[in-house]
């Protein structure tokens, strides 16, 4: 498989530019020593001998098999690499992960995303961009590119010959699915320059997104968390932290059930403050990031049957607290492998529990962080580990570890531009807060496109948005309500209808920004602008940051 190739590679010319090294010495030391017969004869003007002749020309071809040695093994490492990829019968669900490093950081990150994969049982592969070409593309149904940029937005040198190669040919990729984790620096003009250069020529090659476009501004560790968060999605894992958050306290005030009597699952909404009651300042489209903690009940359960003592006082970063306390906020090890450790070095081997995100629903100016969450389960009817923590094992009053991410991509636009919202479900969280900043500014030509369930159970936060609507705010309101009756019918089905207005809103300068289901709902969305608006002018809106998602 492409492990193969990466060992292959990664020693530089590895065993085969050894051997060939060490042949091309040999030999060259033969050629000088029957070269020093011609030494002991007077010097001779005329043309030499047929045997000196033959033994030249043995000498060169062993040079040149020599000098040819070494790329050929590589090329045949590089075959069986792919030709193993091909007969694993993984391969074909494997997913590749492609890099393009300047300085060595993409591959660390296409390190931690290949073992994050594999960590959760999807098969995936490594592989340097500077060896893929389209016919390694064609073997994958997904890819991940982790791509650096160099100099004013140029890919690095080792992608060169891809984007020479494979970015300038006319081949398309309808089967793949790809994303893009964009490395980069803000001080530049074209930030992130190559990673959004190979996301938009995968577009045009017909390929489509797994999620949108990830930028990394100088390793900023609350974007590589949010990739990660993505891996997670994507395989159904709960990988560690790459790089932790540094919480703040903030103390959940009130929470409430939306949704009772829904077929699906119970929605809650929930209002914070910061604990300290220091304000905290953020902006619509951001992304607040939650610590969740094991449950009073799952932690008893586990010291009693590891045999632990959870009042044993035991070491937490700078300071000390209850073994059982360090429990709450840990992945919980086998209990048997645990029973007779000290419970010292119990804890300091502890991991700590993987964040998880959510939108934010509310603006500074209303005084409450506000979420909606849905409570999830594993097929078990395990609770999820966000939300069941944030639905059901939190007291009201309690403090919850929550940290505040920027998510630029899906700020507002200037109050200005019509803007277009579209989502379904809890989406509708990031969408209230633009609606909130909109009224916020007196900005009126709005437009929500909402869809859900049943419209009696399922319609959260109505009398908020019917609100809006007579206020103003909200100028046009279109809702699809799946399950009542009659064939299904989705968001993406009444935007379809509403098409004509949509491109006229377009033609006025509109955005259109997208919150909720990445599986149904965006790409039905992303289909519906593509099949009306074609390609070329959905991809310019793209480019132009007029057509903006948040999606999970």
């Amino acid at each position: 498989m492409l492990s193969v190739h990466e060992s292959a590679t990664a020693s530089g010319v590895g065993q085969p530019g050894r051997l060939g090294n060490r042949l091309v010495l040999a030999l060259l030391l033969v050629a000088a020593l029957a070269m020093l017969a011609l030494h002991d004869d007077p010097w001779w003007i005329g043309a030499p001998t047929a045997g000196r002749i033959a033994w030249a020309s043995v000498l060169a071809a062993g040079f040149a098999i020599a000098c040819l040695l070494p790329a050929w093994r590589r090329r045949v490492d590089r075959s069986r690499a792919g030709q193993d990829a091909l007969d694993d019968p993984g391969g074909a669900e494997a997913v590749l992960v492609a890099y393009a490093s300047q300085t060595g950081f993409a591959l660390a990150l296409a390190e931690l995303t290949l073992q994050a994969l594999r960590a959760s049982g999807t098969p995936a592969e490594r592989m340097a961009l500077s060896d893929v070409d389209a016919s390694v593309l064609h073997r994958y149904a997904r890819a991940l590119f982790i791509a650096s940029t160099t100099g004013e937005g140029d890919p690095p040198d080792t992608a060169l010959a891809f984007v020479r190669r494979t970015m300038a040919s006319a081949e398309r990729f309808p089967a793949l699915r790809y994303a893009v984790l964009a490395l980069g620096d803000r001080n530049y003009e074209a930030f992130c320059g190559f990673g959004h250069q190979l996301a938009h020529w995968l577009r045009q090659a017909g390929a489509q997104p797994l999620f949108d476009t990830v930028e990394v501004d100088n390793g900023d560790a609350a974007a590589l968390r949010h990739w990660q968060h993505h891996l997670d999605v994507l395989s159904g894992g709960s990988s560690i932290d790459w790089a932790p958050a540094q919480y703040q306290r903030w103390r959940l005030l009130a929470r409430r059930e939306l949704n009772p009597g829904s077929v699906g699952g119970a929605v809650f909404h929930l209002a914070l403050q910061p604990a300290d009651g220091v304000a905290a300042d953020w902006q619509a489209g951001d992304i607040a990031e939650v610590g969740p903690r094991n449950s009073d009940a799952t932690v008893a359960a586990w010291l009693a049957e590891a045999g632990q003592d959870g009042e044993a006082i035991v070491a937490s970063g700078d300071s000390r607290e209850p073994l059982q306390a360090r429990l709450l906020r840990a992945r919980l090890p086998a209990a048997g492998a645990a029973a007779g450790l000290d419970p010292a070095a119990l804890a300091r081997d502890l991991q700590p529990l993987p964040h998880r995100e959510y939108s934010i629903a509310s603006i500074p100016g209303e005084g409450t962080l506000q979420l909606l969450v849905r409570r999830m389960a594993a097929a078990d009817g395990t609770p999820g580990l966000g939300s069941g923590y944030l639905c059901a094992h939190a007291a009201t009053g309690a403090c919850i570890d929550l940290r505040l991410r920027a998510n630029p991509n899906f700020h507002p636009p200037g109050p200005e531009r019509p803007m277009i919202l579209v989502g379904n479900g809890t989406g509708i969280a990031g969408l209230r807060a633009h609606l909130a900043a909109r009224a916020a500014v007196g900005a009126g030509r709005n437009w929500l496109l909402f869809g859900e369930r049943h419209a009696a159970v399922d319609f959260h936060l109505r009398s908020e948005i019917e609100s809006w609507q007579a206020g103003g705010t909200l100028q046009r309101l279109d809702v699809a309500f799946s399950r009542d009756g009659g064939v299904h019918r989705y968001v993406q089905d009444v935007l379809r209808a509403r098409m004509q207005d949509v491109a006229a809103w377009l033609d006025d300068g509109a955005v259109i920004y997208v919150c909720g289901s990445l599986h149904g709902m965006a790409p039905g969305v992303d289909a519906v602008l593509r099949e009306a608006l074609g390609d070329a002018r959905v991809d310019a809106l793209l480019d132009d940051g007029r057509y903006r998602r948040d999606v999970y």
